[in-house]
């Protein structure tokens, strides 16, 4: 179970729910406490989207290895190291065939789904005599020299292309939002423009109106503190703050029981927090900003309990965060509204590049609609033609009967 949840959270490559090795100490709680309680079932319990474009291909292979025993037992006594490092994909050399032949599927219809996507971008934009096979170097998540075979080289690749985008997968979200935030501040001041001054004061102060209306929240606690876990424990656990033990706390929140709290798990604690700052019945509360929030929360409890950065905390690493300053007495936290996501330069510059892209656009669409024209005249010019075939046909038809001479009454001709 420990190799399966390093997997799916740090590289979500490789899998297995049913390893007993590591099985979660129970503890005991008095379920009469604590809020709908249920029974979690292991089985619905599906991996998360990575995010990944190759996201279904890469579960694949998971349920698929995770059949083969021998491997199994490798990767239960495997470190992050050795599956991150590539030796453990060595392994593959070993497995049934049966398993490798699934693979190998798996794997021609991986390529042949690349192949299709590259074929509709080339054909989006009308490129022809381009070698569709040397395309496939772009992928870095599979050996694109042999497209019939999944061999060790193969699960090296996927291991390591999952591990470098999942590293750059939060960089990126951040760099969204704040293209988010810059087209939403550059839709509004071109929407100003549209009105006159008096339309245009009331707009703004309106805007000023709701900005200070989202502001006006209660005060959100730091995220990982003794005083947020806390509330959780208290609020959504259903349990006496006074019992505050962090140890159960872990084990209620380790959902799945595989003995870490992952970026999921975690990420269900800040709910708490997030409701005092945004309400999706609120018009002055963007949804999208929440879960910025959320990703920030979670990024900031990482940075300060994982200690080995395998995007997983464990007990141990949880425990030992309980003991710092920081847990008792940490600094307040800063929610979105008290931040600035860019400056008037960057939006500036942001604005620079809509202009160059909707320039671009209406060339491309001025082309088109030449291209359409130059279409319509030459249907129309076919169309004349096909008018002035037809016409010259019914002449001759016309000629051809007036030249048959008259016949007599027993059908003779008359000359």
């Amino acid at each position: 179970m420990r190799w399966r949840t390093i997997l799916i959270q740090y590289c979500f490559l490789l899998v297995t729910c049913l390893l007993s090795a590591l099985e979660a100490v129970p503890i005991d709680i008095d379920k009469t406490k604590v809020k709908n309680t249920q029974p979690v079932d292991s089985a619905k319990i599906e991996p998360p989207d990575t995010g990944l474009y190759y996201d279904e291909y890469l579960k694949q292979v998971i349920d698929v290895l995770e059949t083969d025993n021998h491997f199994r037992e490798k990767l239960q006594k495997a470190d992050i190291e050795e599956i991150k490092s590539g030796r453990l994909s060595k392994e593959l050399d070993l497995v049934s065939h049966h398993v490798r032949t699934k693979l190998d599927e798996l794997k021609r219809q991986e390529v042949a789904r690349l192949r299709m996507l590259i074929k509709a971008k080339l054909d989006s934009l009308q490129d022809t005599g381009i070698d569709h096979h040397a395309l496939l170097k772009q992928f870095d998540h599979l050996n694109h020299l042999n497209p019939d075979k999944f061999e060790s080289t193969d699960l090296d690749m996927l291991i390591k292309a999952a591990t470098s985008d999942l590293e750059h997968y939060d960089k990126t979200r951040h760099e969204e939002f704040k293209k988010y935030e810059m087209m939403k501040e550059h839709e509004r001041r071109e929407y100003l423009k549209t009105l006159n001054e008096e339309k245009r004061k009331e707009e703004e102060s309106k805007f000023e109106e709701m900005k200070k209306k989202h502001e006006n929240h209660p005060k959100v606690n730091h995220p990982g503190s003794k005083d947020q876990l806390k509330e959780v424990w208290e609020e959504t656990d259903g349990l006496d703050p006074n019992d505050f033990d962090p140890k159960t706390f872990f084990k209620l929140h380790d959902v799945n029981n595989d003995g870490f709290l992952d970026e999921q798990e975690l990420e269900a604690l800040f709910t708490k927090e997030l409701e005092k700052v945004y309400d999706p019945k609120n018009e002055e509360d963007d949804m999208v900003e929440m879960e910025e929030e959320r990703l920030r929360m979670r990024e900031h409890v990482m940075n300060e309990v994982d200690a080995n950065k395998d995007r997983l905390v464990t007990l141990e690493e949880f425990l030992k965060a309980t003991e710092k300053k920081e847990f008792l007495e940490p600094d307040s936290w800063e929610t979105l509204d008290q931040q600035q996501f860019f400056t008037e330069e960057e939006l500036k510059e942001y604005e620079n590049l809509i202009s160059l892209q909707e320039n671009e656009l209406k060339k491309k669409a001025d082309e088109l609609q030449k291209q359409k024209e130059e279409l319509q005249r030459q249907h129309d010019q076919l169309e004349a033609q096909k008018l002035e075939y037809h016409q010259v046909v019914q002449q001759m038809e016309q000629k051809k009967l007036q030249e048959i001479p008259p016949s007599g009454p027993g059908g003779e001709s008359k000359f």
